[in-house]
Formats: structure tokens, sequence, C-alpha cells
């Protein structure tokens, strides 16, 4: 059954919505959350290889899909069908983007569309019973298929987010670094330049003082 569900702004992984839980039935329930949440700070950054994807976190599984600017992830049990948390994600796409779409940019604080919390937990018990007849109807639907659909860990996902960073920041201390050592090549350079010539410049500089003298007095 599904145990989570959260949608979030991709741009800046801010929470626009949340199905609201008791949490009773659920150990870790904020441990999970904040994967969510870390997952969509990762996609807010770019790191994101495909528009849905399946992401193993212990005994479930996060499902996401990415419809232009928005991110609806849910957090499954291992054995719910795959093609059923699927087409819970695109009902709660559907709805989201009918109800709230020319407002999600505007958005300026955190689950804004609370609200929408109502839309949730009614489509979550369609999708409760994997054994009723519309459900049966929907695995078998030949027309929505998942299999394409890539399935990664949770660590590997988090981690890939984690080693870009360290990349970029490396690039930016690199080129800090280059820009430091060009200005000290330039500083020796102009010192070698002196040390080179600034003897032949001080004997020039006598020997014109000693002619103007001479110049002067005679």
């Amino acid at each position: 059954m599904v145990k989570l569900t959260m949608i979030a702004r991709v741009t800046d992984g801010l929470p626009l919505a949340e199905g609201l839980d008791d949490g009773r039935d659920q150990k870790d329930a904020d441990f999970y959350k904040q994967q969510a949440k870390l997952i969509f700070k990762n996609l807010s950054k770019g790191h994101h290889e495909a528009s849905r994807m399946s992401i193993e976190t212990g005994t479930y599984y996060f499902h996401y899909i990415i419809e232009g600017r928005v991110c609806y992830l849910i957090m499954c049990d291992r054995s719910y069908p795959k093609k059923l948390a699927f087409q819970y994600l695109e009902d709660l796409k559907n709805e989201f983007e009918r109800v709230n779409g020319n407002q999600i940019e505007t958005a300026a604080r955190p689950y804004a569309f609370i609200k929408f919390d109502t839309f949730i937990q009614k489509t979550k018990k369609l999708y409760l019973d994997t054994r009723t007849q519309r459900n049966i109807a929907k695995l078998n639907d030949e027309l929505y298929e998942v299999h394409q659909i890539m399935t990664r860990n949770v660590q590997e996902v988090l981690g890939v987010g984690e080693k870009l960073d360290q990349v970029s920041e490396m690039s930016r201390r690199l080129t800090s670094d280059t820009i430091v050592y060009a200005n000290k090549a330039k500083d020796l350079n102009r010192q070698a330049l002196i040390r080179k010539y600034a003897p032949v410049a001080i004997v020039i500089g006598v020997v014109f003082i000693l002619f103007w003298l001479k110049n002067k007095i005679w």
C-alpha cells in the first residue's frame, strides 16, 4: 500500500502538498520523509536521469514522476504493484495540474496546497486494495507499461548528488587556484625582470646624473 505521498516543485525542491497520515502504522516515518526531501533537493539541482523512476529504500520503494515543474512522489511497500503505483501518481498529477497548475510558480511557502490532501486521501483509498475489480483492470491495462522505468538504490541516487556537488566544488577550487597561481606567476616574472634590468637602469641613471652635473659645473 501507499505509505507516503509528497508533491514538490522541481526548480527549488519546495514541498507543495503532502498526504497527511497519523504515522501509527509506519516506523521511522520522519526518516523516510527526510529521504524524500533529499531526493527533491537533488532533483532541484538537476540530478535526475529520467522523468519516471523507482528508488529502493529499506523495505520500501519510492516512485516518482516529473511533469513540467512538479515532482509527484510516493513510497510504497515492496510488494505493491509498480503499475498501480505509477497510475496512482498519474491520477495525482492530472488533478493537481487541473486545480493548481496556474499557481505553482507563485507558491512562496511550503505546503501552499495542503488542501490537496483531501484528493490524495480519496485516491489512496481507491488504490488500497489491489484485488478490486477496478485495480485488477488497471493491472491488466496494456496501454500503460512500467517495464522501462529505471530502478535505483536510494544511497546511489543521493550519492550521485553528493559526488556531483564535490566535483563542482573541486572545479571551483581549481579555477580559483589557477587564478591565484597565474597572478603569482606574473608577480614572479615582474620581480625577475626588475632584478635583471634594475642594475642597468641604475648605472644609466648615475651616468646621466654625472653628465648633467658636469654640464652644470663647466
